[in-house]
């Protein structure tokens, strides 16, 4: 076997960092392939590579050499994880799978291994498998705030609250400053007068650092804020909640700022966007359901009435059909910059393509029924590529009210993402993009996209879930009408309200507000015209 020299290799190496840690992406590449040549056994090699070529974003050929490496996988559990993570970020799900199934039959694993799994297997949607793994990492020693806020929130999407209230409340007995475990605690169910932790939450409020150079112990602030907050919502003691949940969204604008700019381009370029032409493959295994439209805006409860049909199962909210659409465009997914050069590639296109690898990398997720749900709200901007790649697959579109949809998001505290949901003027202008952009999407594909209007779910849901079902091509089944009967796991925002009776209190909630939200109402009546 011709070995590259110990020297040489150590060179290359260097050279490559070198490279990579300047930016000089096709400098790294270069030094990189010259060692993969001479030590084609050194899967590390290829790894680093991988890494390279998703910076520059040749996210195709990225794919391909991480691809290599899980096909003749070492012993090494960190390195099969850091694989697992590199195929789910290219779109390549199977392999990723595949690479945890590898994993699991490691013995004795150590409890770091463990809680990495779980994570993976979490981020995949596969609460139940994430649940046993976190808990054997328990066993075996995991004693983080985070391994035991994972455990929480695992036990709390599968139905489980005490027992998440518990492991949450240990938490914050042991590390007082965990903001996560907070928020998870408040959002277990709705406080009652009668027990309730706002004093508590006080406390910690005045014990935190105020310091607004630190993002870190900024971002912790505003999780005890919005746990205050939702305290005193739930108490109905309105007038105090509120600025409580200003000063929360008021951090988080800062830590987030929205770029209404980008988010305008993007509507813009889709509202112009050029498909190629040729037909899809013809479909064959599970159908996907797709349900889009603004987060907060009542998906969860539509995906949990529509899965307790016996024929359709949820995926949950995933970006599969995202990523296999960058990885039909060979764009690296990252941020708008990105979405709108797949869309100025979107002609050249091999739609067939797409929606081979949507299905081939998604089927699994069906569990032996004939549809799945694909619930990610976000996908409202691939309805133009799902039509195209997928004509067979129902899209479902819904509809709330504005007002209470996008004080539903005002109130949501997502974390360092949505950044458009913590200010009033940006919301409007999300949610007028939004609305632009449905608009077009029904005149350019009439038919294409169902309305399901949330008020009508709650108070007609009987008349609602039979024209979606029919428009499914499914037939009615009554337990779609008990959606708190749904033992499947459901892991978003909404998981305490929909494992309830289908009820009616969520319609305007945003008059509790009424005065404090008048910028937001004024902004939407002149995004929306009304």
């Amino acid at each position: 076997m011709n070995l590259l020299p110990s020297a040489e290799e150590v060179r290359l190496r260097r050279l490559a960092r070198q490279h990579a840690d300047g930016g000089q992406w096709e400098a790294a590449q270069a030094a990189l392939e010259l060692l993969a040549r001479q030590a084609p056994n050194d899967v590390t090699v290829l790894v680093d590579l991988a890494d390279v070529l998703f910076r520059r974003g040749r996210l195709r050929q990225a794919a391909t050499a991480v691809m290599q490496v899980a096909r003749r996988l070492p012993r090494d559990g960190l390195l099969i994880i850091g694989v697992a993570k590199r195929l789910v970020a290219f779109g390549e799900i199977l392999a990723a799978r595949a690479c945890l199934d590898l994993l699991a039959q490691a013995p004795a694993p150590p409890a770091d291994l463990l809680v990495a799994q779980a994570h993976l297997r979490f981020s995949l949607g596969e609460i139940a498998a994430a649940k046993t793994l976190v808990e054997k990492a328990i066993v075996a020693g995991a004693d983080s705030p985070e391994a035991l806020q994972l455990h929480a929130m695992l036990l709390h999407f599968t139905g489980d609250i005490e027992q998440a209230q518990c492991v949450l409340e240990s938490c914050l007995e042991r590390w007082p400053h965990f903001g996560d475990a907070a928020m998870a605690l408040v959002n277990l169910r709705k406080q009652q007068p009668e027990s309730h932790r706002l004093e508590w939450w006080r406390g910690r409020l005045r014990q935190l650092p105020d310091n607004e150079a630190d993002p870190s112990a900024m971002f912790i602030r505003a999780e005890f804020e919005y746990a205050q907050f939702k305290t005193l919502d739930d108490l109905e003691r309105y007038d105090e909640a509120w600025p409580a949940l200003a000063r929360c969204n008021a951090i988080m604008r800062k830590l987030n700022p929205y770029d209404a700019a980008a988010e305008a381009a993007i509507t813009d370029a889709l509202m112009h966007l050029s498909l190629s032409s040729g037909q899809a493959n013809e479909p064959q295994g599970p159908t996907p359901i797709f349900i889009v439209g603004m987060p907060r805006s009542g998906t969860t409860l539509l995906d949990r009435m529509l899965s307790a049909h016996s024929q359709v199962a949820s995926a949950g909210e995933i970006i599969d059909f995202w990523r296999q659409l960058h990885w039909a465009a060979d764009v690296a997914p990252a941020q708008s910059q990105q979405l709108l050069e797949v869309i100025r590639r979107s002609a050249g296109l091999d739609y067939a393509e797409l929606g081979a690898r949507y299905l081939k990398q998604t089927q699994w997720r069906a569990q032996g029924r004939a549809y799945y749900i694909d619930k990610l709200p976000a996908n409202i901007q691939m309805v133009a590529f799902i039509r195209k790649a997928l004509p067979h697959a129902p899209i479902l579109h819904m509809v709330r009210d504005p007002v209470d949809t996008c004080f539903s998001n005002f109130k949501a505290m997502f974390g360092n993402i949505s950044p458009y949901s913590y200010d009033q003027q940006a919301l409007a202008h999300y949610y007028g993009q939004y609305a632009r952009l449905a608009r077009h999407w029904h005149a350019r594909f009439p038919g294409a996209m169902l309305d399901v209007h949330y008020a009508e779910l709650v108070r007609d849901p009987g008349n609602a879930i039979r024209r979606v079902l029919a428009h499914c091509g499914l037939a009615m089944e009554e337990g779609c009408l008990r959606p708190e009967r749904n033992a499947a796991p459901v892991a978003t925002p909404s998981s305490a309200q929909v494992r309830e009776a289908i009820h009616t209190r969520s319609l305007d909630q945003w008059r509790n507000y009424e005065k404090q939200l008048h910028p937001l109402r004024q902004a939407l009546d002149g995004y929306l015209g009304s």
